[in-house]
């Protein structure tokens, strides 16, 4: 299935930052319309397949059981529920849409909408998406992500952005005040190892599947991007001065600074939170989803009383660096034998109630622009909502998916700088090339 555009709207940030923007403006005026939730008889006997995202904690789990409850209260049918780790979401999906066995209802990361829309998977949910009520109190520039062509292939389900996650307890006891810039970023993170032991992280490296969260604010705010579209094709924007400058400053935290082990070069935000509850991470960059991740790994050791978010923050200290433009959405299998029931799921789970509680339990913004005022009036969302302020997206493509996560094209990349196999000016010449071959596959 080709994709001939990819709407993404530009004004995401500031409708998710200030929580003003209207709703439903862009409502056509004969809007097609959803039926009310079915009876229980309706669907009684009959079980849907669900696909969260995710390492199941006390949280997340409460809330798919409410969730889940109240389904079947209104359906009659039950739910098999089943949690994917977001490594391992590419190819589980992959093999769901080679076996034809995939789920009904599965989550997503909004940048992998376009993606798996462009393989057939995800089925045209826009008469869903125009007609329930409670969606269209998600202002339209919010769908994005989501809609292609015209037509609405997921629901926005919670909004965000990524900062870092630090030791609160630490900070206080090495006398270490939230770094402003680049150069006090890294005074702290030296710090930190100095203080606790080579064998801790002061900032910790990513170079897992969600790597590109963490180099990003670097990049960007340094005036640096990763492609543009131009002239009908993506040019690579790799070997430019802005994007060099971030990405040196990011692998040099580990091949200079020393503040990140060279022997974890491939760990992802999972496994760093890993070893963040094991108390051998002072800073690294996540999302509020692992808070409560943290405290049960750690098993009480470590809780929101030594745990804190700032920004990462911009090259000079002009406030916050923009950081990915995130969330996470819910889509209806294409290959699903029950598309009614999915929909009525969707329906539910995103609907105002569940939806705000999703985006709430999850660390992240609710889309539903009453609830998101209240929440960004929480001192403790301050770091996401001056983030997201200035948050920006990966080029809209659905083959960036591939050179994301796949490929991993960036992630090779740095991995040949710090082991030294490349310098930087062939590393990015190397890693520019392929990835526009890859943004510009037919």
């Amino acid at each position: 299935m080709k994709i001939s555009k990819i709407a993404v709207a530009t004004a995401t940030t500031a409708a998710l930052a200030l929580g003003l923007a209207a709703c439903g403006s862009g409502e056509p005026a004969e809007a097609p319309k959803s039926d009310a939730p079915a009876s229980g008889p309706k669907y009684a006997g009959q079980t849907l397949t669900v696909w969260r995202l995710g390492a199941p904690n006390e949280v997340f789990e409460k809330y798919m059981t409410d969730l889940n409850t109240k389904f079947t209260e209104v359906t009659g049918a039950k739910v098999d529920l089943q949690w994917i780790p977001w490594p391992d979401a590419q190819k589980k999906w992959t093999a769901a849409l080679a076996s034809g066995e995939g789920p009904d209802v599965t989550e997503f990361g909004n940048d992998q909408v376009a993606a798996w829309v462009a393989q057939d998977a995800l089925a045209d949910i826009t008469e869903i998406a125009k007609g329930t009520p409670d969606f269209q109190q998600i202002p339209q520039n919010l769908w994005g992500y989501e809609t292609i062509d015209g037509k609405v292939y997921a629901v926005p389900w919670g909004g965000g952005t990524r900062a870092v996650l630090y030791r609160k307890d630490w900070f206080e006891e090495l006398g270490i005040s939230e770094p402003k810039n680049w150069d006090e970023l890294r005074a702290a993170a030296k710090k930190i190892v100095e203080e606790k032991g080579s064998d801790v992280d002061g900032f910790a490296f990513n170079g897992g599947s969600d790597a590109n969260m963490s180099l990003s604010p670097f990049v960007w705010s340094a005036g640096g991007d990763f492609a543009a579209f131009e002239g009908g094709k993506w040019v690579g924007k790799l070997t430019e001065p802005g994007f060099k400058e971030g990405f040196e400053y990011y692998t040099g935290l580990v091949s200079k600074d020393g503040v990140s082990g060279k022997s974890r070069l491939n760990l992802n935000s999972v496994e760093i939170s890993q070893r963040f509850a094991a108390g051998k991470v002072g800073m690294y960059v996540t999302g509020g989803w692992d808070i409560a991740t943290i405290k049960e790994q750690s098993k009480g050791k470590i809780d929101e009383k030594q745990m804190g978010f700032f920004s990462i923050p911009a090259k000079d200290g002009s406030g916050p660096a923009p950081a990915f433009q995130g969330g996470n959405d819910i889509a209806i299998w294409k290959d699903t034998d029950a598309p009614e029931l999915a929909a009525e799921y969707i329906k539910l789970a995103a609907g105002k109630e569940f939806g705000v509680r999703y985006a709430k339990d999850n660390g992240l913004l609710p889309l539903y622009p009453d609830a998101l005022a209240e929440l960004a009036a929480d001192p403790a969302q301050k770091a996401f909502a001056d983030t997201f302020a200035v948050a920006k997206g990966f080029p809209a493509d659905p083959n960036w998916a591939e050179a994301n996560d796949t490929k991993a094209v960036l992630q090779n990349a740095a991995r040949a700088v710090i082991k030294g196999e490349k310098d930087v000016d062939t590393a990015l010449a190397d890693a520019n090339k392929e990835l526009e071959e890859i943004l510009n596959q037919q």
